[in-house]
């Protein structure tokens, strides 16, 4: 999940993110881990994603 002031600036956010956390993931050995958790599996020495089960859009409104 990400925020930013427009729909743009929320994706740059979040890629950021998942930039840093698979870096840091790299650099702490467990990047194999995380993918395969994630549901990626290793084919011909590349990572397949796994399928798209569906996108959902949800919202909320809170009351202060």
């Amino acid at each position: 999940m990400s925020a930013g002031a427009t729909p743009e600036q929320a994706r740059n956010a979040l890629d950021e993110a998942v930039s840093v956390f698979l870096k840091t993931a790299a650099d702490i050995g467990t990047v194999e881990e995380v993918l395969e958790e994630a549901g990626y599996v290793r084919r011909e020495g590349r990572w397949v994603s796994p399928s798209w089960v569906s996108v959902e859009r949800h919202t909320l409104s809170v009351v202060a």
